[in-house]
């Protein structure tokens, strides 16, 4: 039995879905036709997405609050049975320099914070939908995780626990999606792998914006990010990704995806 098709499912929820690259990818999922659920932490810029782009609703949940997820499984699958696929998109990008630096000191807190919503939070919603949800849809069901390139090749040295927090999210959906696949599953587990895209994921910098073109960044607009994850998605692929990142994700693929399919148990 083979996976379901990426664009298949009917209804999904986008973690971080109010802004930036979820509330891109809702957009153009409801053009799809899709019914798209966002959720987020902060409901007054949940209520003016929902209400701007059309989505059919909203759900306050802060992913890093790990107590709260059951609940959130629960009540979202109780109010929408028909649930069948899930964006992890909610992430943040702590800058932290090891050595006392009074701009940007290593805090172990927000570290932790960075980890709980970066990679507890994913892992949490992935295994507690597949379990108590998607596992039990007849039609199968999709799981998209939202990492970076910098989980490939951690360039950007500011960002140590962030770029091992998407190196994780990586492995983890490499393997969720083998074990799914030797047993045969219909669940289809996507990675999409954002290069540097114009957000508000620097937002922590002391210049929030140097990730724009308009001060020199060399990134993507949400634009041109999308026109290639939709190809991505439309091609069924189990990596999606834009730009300068569908060569790093290709060449990560020839140099070790082959290794890991023939050593993989």
């Amino acid at each position: 039995m083979a996976p379901v098709d990426t664009l298949s499912f009917k209804c999904a929820v986008i973690t971080g879905g109010a802004g930036g690259l979820g509330k891109a990818m809702a957009i153009e999922l409801i053009k799809r036709g899709k019914k798209v659920l966002l959720a987020g932490r902060t409901e007054s810029k949940l209520v003016e997405t929902t209400k701007e782009i059309g989505a059919a609703g909203y759900y306050v949940l802060d992913t890093g609050n790990i107590s709260s997820i059951p609940s959130f499984i629960s009540k979202i699958t109780q109010e929408h049975p028909e649930l069948d696929c899930l964006i992890n998109n909610a992430g943040v990008q702590k800058p932290l320099r090891v050595l006392e630096d009074d701009e940007y000191k290593f805090d172990l807190a927000q570290a932790d914070q960075e980890i709980d919503i970066n990679v507890r939070g994913p892992m949490h919603l992935t295994v507690g939908l597949i379990q108590q949800h998607f596992n039990k849809l007849e039609q199968g069901a999709v799981v998209m995780n939202v990492s970076s390139v910098l989980g490939f090749i951690p360039f950007s040295v500011i960002n140590p626990v962030y770029n091992g927090t998407k190196a994780w999210l990586h492995f983890f959906t490499t393997n969720i999606r083998q074990q799914l696949e030797k047993d045969e599953s219909k669940l289809k587990i996507v990675e999409v792998v954002p290069p540097q895209v114009e957000s508000d994921l620097h937002r922590d910098r002391t210049n929030p914006d140097d990730n724009k073109k308009s001060s020199g960044a060399h990134a993507l607009s949400i634009e041109e990010f999308m026109d290639d994850v939709n190809k991505g998605w439309e091609a069924n692929l189990d990596t999606v990704s834009a730009g300068p990142g569908l060569d790093v994700t290709k060449q990560w693929d020839e140099v070790f995806g082959t290794k890991l399919k023939a050593m993989a148990k």
